[in-house]
């Protein structure tokens, strides 16, 4: 196995002055070196082949003794030096100062066919940003999020990508409801791979510290490296940043609105500056169209990260950016100005991707409040998003309310909750569509293949996940393979696979990891 290494990131900027692997604060320093932690056993349970193609890695690579010892953290790749990004962060809307790698290495930079990437095991020890943590993950997140970055990517989500799935060999203690009871379980490492890892809190570490010379080095190296497009100098320079930024980020927002993914812990430090998905711990689908609805139990109370407010929370934490990045700048109307523009340019690009959804190429000022009357609806019962939206493409042009109607009833999870005043506001609302859909040029066939390519009929439910987990923790993975398949086409009808195409059981409503999930890994 030969990668092409890179060593830009630690070549450029300043290392921790100290490799002492214990938890500490570490000053003026956007890095520490640090070794993973040889596993006792490791194991191979999946690869992403297209992941591994990347980067040149080949399927006799994938088998080889080489691939299991890099990947598993059991040996240094030759010419790399392991490391552990420092960056601080808010955390549920309070400053939590420095955080860091705490339970993931850099393994190298590595570059193919003129396109560069990180690769970064998470699970494979502690770093000096572990805190009171041990560094480690367990087979039940490491699946999670293995299945769920290469599940985004194919669903059209800027995201990280997974190339491997371990197993450790070794037991990890954790508590997984944070209740007092503890229990040991299979530890995991997944690699994980992407542009960077830079985080909005890599520059609220050193904005908060007042260090603004390693402030400026690492956003001149970021521009540099990862935003070559910027060719501005000076302030303008960091404000072309900032707004490319803000860019991405709203795209992903948009994305994840989309196809109903709710993240579940948008704090700072899981912020991407490339504008993807990071950080998979307790996401979800929204099953039931509820815009209040969080995965994550820390925030059950507040539900600070509910799907209806990732938009708003996105802005909020890019204002902590523009916080960060205000010392390079000395000017806050600028600044201001971007984060102005933040929601009005949301809306638009929320309505056209709504529109999207519906079947309209043809622009509508009456849009807005047919997308909003739905929205409403679909709240009025217990409706399931991706069930409803992929069978609305069904709908043609001619049917009578009561036949949309029934295209689509197979969404609720309680027909009988459907009382007469729902049944008449359903009725009425098809009967709009139906008008809308009749003012577009294409044929019902066209607009429905559409609607598909925008509309998943197959996403990573948590139950669907959690089946994955019960059976990988008994050693069998056949369904780990089957699900990565399936989510690989999630837009493709899949008669095969129609099964998954289906509600929340009601065994997994309540379930622990089908409902809610903790931050525990």
């Amino acid at each position: 196995m030969k990668l092409h290494i890179q060593n830009n990131f630690t070549t450029e900027l300043p290392a921790d002055s100290s490799e002492i692997n214990i938890p500490r604060q570490v000053e003026q320093a956007c890095f520490s070196y640090v070794q993973p932690k040889q596993p006792s056993n490791p194991s191979l349970i999946h690869t992403a082949v297209e992941v591994a193609n990347l980067f040149g890695i080949s399927q006799e690579d994938i088998l080889s003794a080489d691939f299991l010892n890099t990947f598993s953290g059991n040996t240094v790749y030759p010419g790399t030096k392991p490391y552990a990004l420092a960056y601080a962060g808010h955390q549920f809307g309070n400053w939590a100062g420095q955080l860091g790698d705490g339970r993931a290495i850099n393994l190298t930079e590595v570059v193919y066919n003129d396109k560069s990437c990180t690769l970064q095991l998470k699970g494979a020890g502690p770093t000096p940003y572990s805190r009171t943590a041990d560094g480690f993950a367990v087979l039940r997140s490491s699946i999670r999020e293995h299945l769920c970055a290469e599940a985004m990517h194919y669903l059209g989500v800027p995201t990280t990508r997974s190339l491997s799935l371990m197993l450790s060999g070794d037991q990890v203690l954790r508590d997984i409801l944070y209740s007092g009871n503890p229990a040991y379980e299979k530890g995991a490492i997944v690699c994980r791979v992407a542009a960077s890892f830079i985080r909005f809190g890599n520059f609220e570490l050193f904005a908060s510290r007042n260090d603004l010379a390693t402030l400026q080095s690492l956003t001149d190296y970021t521009i540099k490296h990862h935003f070559p497009e910027i060719k501005s100098e000076g302030v303008e320079k960091y404000l072309d940043f900032f707004q490319a930024v803000s860019q991405t980020t709203l795209d992903m927002i948009v994305h994840w609105q989309r196809v109903g993914f709710v993240h579940g812990v948008m704090n700072t430090d899981n912020m991407s500056i490339h504008g993807i998905t990071i950080d998979y711990g307790p996401y979800g689908w929204l099953e039931d169209y509820n815009p209040n609805w969080t995965p994550n139990t820390t925030d059950r109370q507040h539900k600070r990260y509910r799907f209806g407010n990732q938009p708003e929370m996105a802005l909020w934490n890019l204002y902590q950016l523009a916080n960060a990045l205000y010392p390079l700048i000395n000017d806050a109307k600028p600044l201001e100005a971007v984060l102005n523009t933040f929601s009005t340019d949301y809306q638009k690009e929320y309505l056209n991707m709504m529109r999207n959804k519906l079947g309209f190429k043809i622009m509508k000022d009456e849009d807005a409040i047919l997308i909003e009357s739905l929205i409403e609806l679909l709240q009025l019962v217990e409706t399931d998003m991706t069930i409803f939206f992929r069978n609305l493409g069904s709908i043609q042009k001619e049917d009578s309310a009561e036949i949309a109607f029934d295209k689509i009833a197979a969404a609720f999870y309680d027909e009988k909750a459907l009382n007469e005043s729902i049944l008449d506001n359903w009725h009425a609302w098809l009967g709009y569509y139906r008008d809308r859909i009749n003012q577009e040029t294409v044929s019902d066939a066209e607009r429905k293949e559409h609607m598909n390519a925008v509309n998943p009929k197959y996403v990573l439910r948590n139950y669907m996940a959690q089946l994955c987990i019960d059976d990988a923790d008994k050693g069998d993975y056949s369904l780990l393979n089957e699900l990565f398949e399936l989510l690989k086409k999630p837009y493709e009808e899949q008669p095969e696979n129609q099964k998954w195409f289906a509600k929340r059981p009601d065994w997994a409503r309540d379930k622990v990891g089908c409902s809610m999930l903790s931050c525990s890994s």
